[in-house]
């Protein structure tokens, strides 16, 4: 093992796993060229025979079992409280890192003291030459401004060179560097969202707190193919859990961390994007999942308002400095439907035009 750096020292990893089985060889054997102190699985009930697998080819892994499916946001809690060190690798059982991976987050975790997640550049794993995930901003209306989505390497900068890591003000969970010290102090994911928006929503308490984020183009990681039946890339068969889940989510995240005034300034753009969305998912038969997500958000409102109320009293940043009124990222196979296309850029044009207003009202 290297030895001990002024501040990251020995790091732990922790994969997240539900019925993984055909991505874990992959990610693991990757993980083992990496100068970890430990690597922890922890098991989302998996049934698959992802458990067999783990005991027959990496008996040197330590699994953690969830006991039940309680999402890749409790589970990633679970993983840090038991992980030995402070600084833990976070990835998802589909993610597969380079070999200079962990050397590029740790070189630029020491050099942001204030860092508390670092994230490396992931692409596709069967088209890495294409960005998937690169870091993003805040979109006031509740959503992620990601940047190079879908990029080519070659426009968003591409690989090696030594670039410098880049301020962010969202990380995506596929694979993080993480502060676990700092993210468990503000409580960790918020386990309520199960999956999509947990990282928006960690990621805008800890801007909010004072910490940084930064993405790390120099360090690569691929991204195979998702959660089925909640990941959506092609195609035009929009999973029903994905609209339950954004169609929830969205609104707890926004319930909780942008101020009060900011959301009443906010409101014309966040109805016309609601209302957008209904129609939407009503186009794709998924009605009854987006009236479901509401009611859950209805009965869950005290306990919202309980961890609003914690994540204020943490706050040292203003709204203002974070939150962007656009672009609008969407899915290249939705954007590319005739219609979806002009309904998204006049989307993405009101609601631009309306923060361009309404931002100087915003503390």
């Amino acid at each position: 093992m290297a030895p001990a750096t002024e501040r990251v020292g020995p790091v732990s990893a922790v994969v997240v796993n539900y019925q993984g089985e055909r991505y874990l060889p992959a990610c693991l054997d990757a993980l083992a060229e990496l100068d970890l102190d430990e690597v922890l699985v922890v098991d989302n009930a998996s049934s698959d025979g992802s458990l067999e697998l783990l005991a027959a080819r990496y008996g040197a892994v330590r699994v953690v079992q969830m006991g039940e499916n309680a999402g890749p946001a409790a589970a990633r809690n679970v993983g840090m409280e038991a992980a030995r060190n402070r600084w833990v690798l976070a990835l998802d059982n589909d993610a597969i890192v380079s070999p200079d991976l962990l050397e590029a987050l740790r070189s630029a975790a020491e050099a942001r003291p204030t860092a508390a997640l670092v994230q490396p550049r992931s692409v596709f794993h069967g088209e890495p030459g294409r960005v998937h995930y690169d870091g993003g901003s805040l979109h006031y209306a509740g959503l992620i401004t990601l940047r190079n989505f879908y990029a080519p390497l070659a426009q968003a900068g591409g690989q090696g060179g030594g670039q410098n890591p880049v301020e962010v003000d969202v990380a995506v969970s596929v694979c993080l560097l993480v502060d676990k010290q700092v993210v468990l102090e503000l409580g960790g994911y918020d386990g309520r969202f199960f999956i999509l928006f947990e990282d928006l929503d960690l990621s805008h308490r800890l801007r909010m707190a004072g910490h940084g984020i930064l993405s790390v183009p120099d360090a690569i990681v691929r991204h195979d193919a998702g959660t089925a039946g909640i990941s959506f890339r092609s195609g035009t068969d929009y999973p029903r859990s994905r609209i339950f889940y954004h169609s929830r989510n969205r609104w707890l995240y926004l319930l909780k961390c942008p101020r009060l005034w900011t959301l009443v300034l906010a409101s014309p753009g966040l109805l016309l994007y609601e209302l957008a969305w209904l129609a939407f998912a009503t186009a794709q038969g998924g009605l009854g999942a987006w009236l479901r997500g509401k009611w859950a958000v209805a009965r869950d409102l005290p306990r919202s308002l309980a961890l609003r109320r914690a994540a204020q009293r943490a706050r040292r940043c203003g709204d203002r400095g974070m939150l962007v009124g656009g672009p609008l990222t969407v899915t290249p196979a939705l954007r590319e439907r005739a219609l979806g296309g002009l309904v998204v850029r006049a989307l993405d044009g009101v609601l631009r035009g309306w923060w361009a207003l309404a931002r100087w009202l915003v503390v």
